[in-house]
């Protein structure tokens, strides 16, 4: 079938060309269809007769072409033409039910009219669910609209979705599914909507599908990749603070190389022993036992503080909390308050992943000792792991995080000359994931310029780019 470029001219062309008689002659025109002799529901052109065949096929390209001018009205017009005679086109492509999709969209974003054209999409959804069995392809990218662009929808219905398309796919899941997937995992847990075992069995898979994809991703892949393995897993540590979610392996697995590579430092000494306690380590563990030699060696603490350090090796995380700001109070050596309120701000950070009480802390521990720069290094590390809670994981809103971060570690050489090499580091690690200088300039911003940071932050920052 030849392509028509040029409708009205082959409108008048077929007016031209029509026979002349006395009587009038009944022929449908492409614009009109008649109903398809094949299965409606997902038919295609093959499945036509060969009249039915060219007036769809017309279609088609008629409602392509004034799709691609935008010319909304017409192109709805034809497709809705096309779509009644065969919906499965090809049958190659779902092409025609996403088109659809795209129809409805946009009365929705001109309209505002969500309840009205929502329906119509999702029986589109459902109708290329039914004709185009692709894995979980169909049911993600249904569960992925929803997420993103129909708020309004039960989180428990999109999670159902996005469950189908990971149980079909797995081990081999599509990357797009999840970052969504794993945020709703979250969130409907710790609503008290998904039982802790299925939340276990998923945090699992998901770990080894992000896994898999880092070890095995090609070329531009990996950049998705990337962007999932900087999201994903950091929301999944959210399950840290719940007693018995992960086992001893999965904290002696994170925690114990911090170890080996400080086994004297007490405060990493003291972070390593919570955090393989509260995973229920034995006393005959390995690992679990050379911390805690190495803390009986060099961490022993007599004195005021001496419950507050128990309860936080115990895993008594309130009760440490509780203890410590006790000792904070009546302490007179600004040094030793300060350390105690960063120490409060760390149990915060780690083990509650409580951001906003974390920096609370930190900041009242830089008061008490004005030029140290130990508080503003942790800082920068709460905005800079804040892209997941401040957005999707990629995109806009979890790189711009990256700015009052970068902010924390220059005031941190500032004041602290000390933790220069430190914060050079978190510097240079993080400046690769700003927002480049397209993004800047498609939202009409200009880099120096200030800039409010919303989400939990709160903070005025300079806009910077990565190139």
């Amino acid at each position: 079938m030849r392509k028509l470029l040029f409708p009205a001219l082959f409108a008048i062309l077929l007016s031209a060309c029509t026979p002349k008689t006395t009587e009038p002659v009944v022929q449908p025109k492409p614009e009109e269809p008649v109903q398809p002799t094949g299965p409606k529901e997902c038919a295609k052109f093959s499945d036509l007769s060969a009249r039915d065949k060219d007036i769809a096929e017309t279609n088609f390209v008629l409602y392509r072409d004034f799709m691609k001018i935008k010319d909304w009205p017409q192109a709805f017009d034809y497709w809705q033409k096309a779509y009644a005679l065969a919906p499965a086109a090809t049958g190659e492509r779902p092409t025609m039910y996403t088109d659809g999709i795209i129809f409805y969209e946009h009365f929705i974003s001109e309209s505002k009219d969500t309840a009205k054209y929502l329906p119509e999409i999702e029986k589109l959804y459902a109708a290329m669910e039914k004709c185009f069995a692709q894995g979980g392809y169909i049911q993600g990218l249904r569960a992925f609209d929803y997420y993103y662009k129909y708020p309004d929808k039960p989180r428990e219905e999109v999670y159902a979705l996005f469950k189908q398309s990971f149980d079909a796919d797995y081990p081999k899941v599509r990357d797009f599914i999840i970052n969504p997937f794993t945020a709703l995992l979250v969130d409907l847990y710790f609503k008290e909507k998904i039982p802790m075992a299925e939340a276990q069995l998923y945090a699992a898979k998901i770990k080894e599908v992000v896994a898999a994809g880092m070890a095995n991703c090609k070329d531009k892949e990996c950049e998705r990749w990337r962007i999932i393995d900087g999201y994903a897993p950091i929301l999944l540590e959210n399950f840290e603070t719940v007693e018995l979610f992960y086992d001893c392996t999965y904290y002696a697995d994170k925690y114990y190389a911090q170890f080996e590579e400080n086994p004297t430092n007490c405060d990493v000494i003291r972070e390593v022993y919570g955090q393989m306690r509260w995973g229920r380590c034995s006393e005959v563990d390995e690992r679990f036992k050379k911390v805690v030699a190495a803390g009986n060696t060099n961490c022993v603490v007599v004195g005021p503080l001496q419950k507050a350090y128990q309860a936080l090796q115990d895993a008594r995380y309130r009760e440490a909390v509780k203890l410590f700001l006790e000792a904070s109070e009546t302490e007179k050596d600004k040094n030793k308050k300060g350390e105690i309120l960063l120490l409060v701000s760390k149990i915060y950070y780690g083990h509650y992943k409580d951001f906003p009480n974390a920096r609370r802390y930190a900041l009242q521990a830089a008061d008490v000792r004005p030029n140290w720069g130990e508080p503003f290094i942790l800082i920068g590390r709460l905005y800079a792991s804040s892209g997941p809670l401040c957005g999707p994981g990629q995109g806009w809103d979890s790189q711009i995080v990256t700015w009052p971060a970068i902010d924390m570690w220059n005031r941190a050489k500032r004041v602290d000359s000390g933790v220069a090499a430190e914060a050079n580091k978190w510097i240079n690690r993080y400046s690769q994931y700003m927002p480049t200088r397209e993004d800047v300039f498609l939202r009409n911003l200009t880099p120096g310029s200030s800039f409010r940071i919303g989400c939990w932050i709160q903070e005025t920052t300079t806009i910077r780019t990565a190139d």
